[in-house]
């Protein structure tokens, strides 16, 4: 019997977390990444903070109280969760593990802690990956030019960064976002390439086999 590629070829999904200190690119590179790529969705995180101009339930967020948070918290609703700049961020499980299993990718726009959670529990699956300013004094000028949040917090923003960066380690490739073309680009060759790992490629050992069956 004879296997040919222009069967359906089944893989198991892949989760790209990206990280960054707020203002280093992040979620511009991640969402144009998602924008790109039919098979990549984004993880969208439940989240106690208020919406920004711009942010639409269900879009960017889920936009939830406090005690609806913790009430799926304590029923065991998410994947992750955290504590971020004073306001909860937490994503859903299930929407995750069924697109997994349904050979779909899910990206991951979150802080480091949220990262290590998802790491933890579903090591053989993730993909971590770190984009880091090409200097504090840049960091700083993106957070004051984007115009979001008032001076306090971009201070706050700039104190956290310090411990952010610091985390660098636990991430498997590393992105400094000097120009945000080449950093996209950077981060897509990343996902190419581990879209294509041979353990994310359930139709390969199939396939193989009848290759190696066939007599030529």
């Amino acid at each position: 019997m004879s296997v040919h590629l222009e069967q359906p070829r089944k893989r198991r999904g892949l989760l790209l977390i990206v990280s960054s200190p707020s203002g280093a690119g992040k979620t511009s590179l991640s969402r144009r990444l998602v924008a790109d790529h039919a098979d990549l969705m984004l993880s969208i995180s439940a989240t106690t903070r208020p919406p920004r101009p711009g942010e639409e339930h269900g879009r960017e967020y889920f936009f939830v109280s406090p005690d609806q948070f913790e009430e799926m918290a304590g029923d065991d609703q998410f994947l992750e969760w955290a504590n971020v700049h004073g306001n909860r961020y937490g994503t859903p499980r299930q929407p995750v593990t069924e697109a997994l299993d349904a050979g779909k990718d899910v990206l991951f726009d979150i802080d480091w802690q949220g990262a290590e959670q998802v790491a933890g529990k579903l090591p053989e699956d993730c993909v971590r990956v770190f984009i880091l300013p090409p200097s504090m004094h840049e960091l700083s000028r993106r957070l004051h030019a984007r115009a979001q949040d008032s001076q306090k917090v971009i201070e706050g923003r700039l104190e956290r960064a310090y411990g952010e960066i610091a985390q660098w380690r636990a991430y498997d490739y590393v992105i400094v976002n000097v120009d945000y073309d080449h950093a996209y680009a950077d981060l897509a060759h990343i996902y190419h390439a581990e879209r294509l790992k041979r353990d994310r490629q359930t139709w390969a050992e199939p396939f193989v086999e009848g290759l190696l069956a066939e007599k030529v």
